[in-house]
């Protein structure tokens, strides 16, 4: 990795260059800050088209100023961290942020002003312009752009977003001499929260957050689009897994975690989490992300994976695969009763129905089926009411899906969990089965088997669509397509 550009000093016992005139270019020769100044192309960029999602972001704008009217509200989209030392991890937006602006760049700000004496809001992106050539920025500082790459300019931005953009350097002192109510959205930028400081309260600037989570639940034909590019890039993602098995048995987890992100990474954003590639008993620890076990055949590999899209939309698909392309019949048995609870919790997903219906109607099917092989004591309605299946099914059997692996977080219970299935919502139905390695209640046999199926279901107006459908569920299906993938 290069080092940054750093002006040359003359040792102690050597006569300096020169001296600077200006002081703007210190150990640097004047002829060649006069260099750096001069000589290079105008390359600002014409006649650019809005992005795709700019008139679904207007549109969001529109409801949220509607939400709080006369009121400032200001949605950072964040900062770099640091990795280490002088290194920062890969940017990710703000959730808000690009879900108002489809925006994705860092120490951006979106500011919405009320307008005075009428009704709605004035937005504004705040963003960094194009590095200054006169003032040495754009060569010496770490973050120009010849070191981190080409900007937008506030014109091309304000093109693309259909937003008027300003320079996000001098919004800090801005907001501190700002009036009247202002709710931040915090936790991404801690310079303009500091700006803030007298003038925001906690819980005000949680109801932002909560409106703002709650205003994703429901996806426009945008979002839909987006999710389904997620789901397809992840279906191949799934195949390249299948064809490289062999080479993870000779390697380790890491091999399949390196296949699936290749096709994230080519396809789209990145992936949407991180994935879990969890081979034999690693199948039992529900977020195994070390990826760095051995795969062996004869044992199930769980996949976890799920590509982000440019937009940052992900999916999130599981499927329990034996690596040597055949289950064992206490495998396929194990297997197919989570398929059986799948089943049932897809076909609860319909508009109407209470969140929890699919989870409940999952969970049965399991509690149903632990009795019947005899690891609990029935009847399965006294295991459901003693929560006694949880010590196999470990978790919630899905939740929403979006630009957040698990979409709408903030949101109250009242507008979640507890609530209603509408047309557009996109959630994820992934009941499974762990038993631990050391689980001396069941038996040995059973122990070090993990399996879970997850798709990724949109609710429509006469029920569901499972946008992961290309991908084989029922357990002789499986089998049969990685039998074709792997010739």
């Amino acid at each position: 990795m290069t080092d940054e550009l750093t002006p040359e000093t003359p040792d102690d016992d050597e006569q300096p260059i020169k001296q600077r005139k200006n002081g703007l270019y210190p150990g640097v020769s004047d002829e060649l800050a006069a260099s750096m100044q001069s000589g290079w192309a105008d390359t600002e960029l014409r006649d650019l088209e809005p992005v795709e999602q700019a008139p679904n972001a207007a549109r969001r704008r529109a409801a949220l100023s509607a939400r709080f009217p006369g009121e400032r509200l200001v949605i950072p989209a964040g900062n770099l961290k640091t990795r280490s030392n002088d290194t920062e991890y890969d940017f990710r937006a703000s959730t808000e942020y690009v879900y108002l602006t489809g925006d994705q760049t860092e120490d951006s700000v979106l500011v919405l002003e009320p307008r005075i004496g009428e009704d709605g809001h004035d937005a504004t992106i705040h963003r960094l312009p194009r590095s200054n050539r006169e003032n040495g920025e754009f060569w010496l500082d770490g973050m120009g752009e010849l070191w981190v790459g080409r900007r937008h300019s506030l014109d091309e931005a304000e093109a693309l977003l259909g937003v008027p953009c300003k320079d996000v350097r001098e919004l800090a002192a801005a907001l501190t001499e700002a009036t009247g109510p202002v709710r931040v959205v915090r936790g991404h930028d801690a310079g303009i929260e500091a700006a803030l400081r007298d003038k925001v309260t906690a819980e005000r600037d949680e109801d932002l957050r909560v409106h703002l989570s709650e205003a994703r639940v429901v996806k426009d034909d945008f979002e839909v689009g987006e999710l389904q590019k997620a789901v397809d890039s992840t279906v191949r993602g799934f195949e390249d897994v299948v064809k490289v098995l062999d080479k993870a048995e000779a390697t380790s987890e890491r091999y399949i975690e390196g296949t699936f992100f290749l096709r994230a990474r080519v396809e789209g954003n990145d992936v949407g989490y991180g994935s879990i590639c969890a081979a034999g008993p690693h199948a039992t620890t529900l977020h195994w992300v070390r990826n760095n076990g051995p795969v062996r055949s004869g044992d199930l590999l769980l996949l976890d994976a799920g590509v982000e899209t440019h937009s940052l939309y992900t999916a999130d698909v599981t499927r329990t695969l034996p690596v040597n392309g055949r289950y064992t019949e206490l495998q396929r048995k194990i297997y197919d009763a989570v398929y059986e609870a799948q089943e049932a919790g897809i076909a609860a997903v319909k508009p109407g129905a209470n969140f929890r219906d699919f989870h409940d109607a999952s969970q049965r099917v399991l509690a149903e089926k632990l009795v019947e092989w005899g690891l609990v004591e029935g009847p399965a309605e006294k295991v459901l009411e003693l929560g006694l299946q949880r010590r196999w099914t470990l978790h919630g059997t899905g939740h929403m899906l979006g630009l957040d692996v698990h979409d709408c977080a903030a949101a109250r219970t009242e507008a979640y969990v507890n609530g209603t299935l509408e047309p557009g919502m996109v959630l994820t139905v992934e009941p499974g089965l762990y038993f631990q390695a050391d689980d001396v209640t069941v038996p040995e046999e059973y122990r070090g088997i993990g399996v879970r199926i997850e798709d990724d279901i949109l609710v429509t107006a006469d029920g569901n669509r499972n946008l992961s459908s290309a991908l084989p569920r029922r357990s002789g299906d499986v089998e049969a397509w990685m039998a074709e993938l792997r010739g």
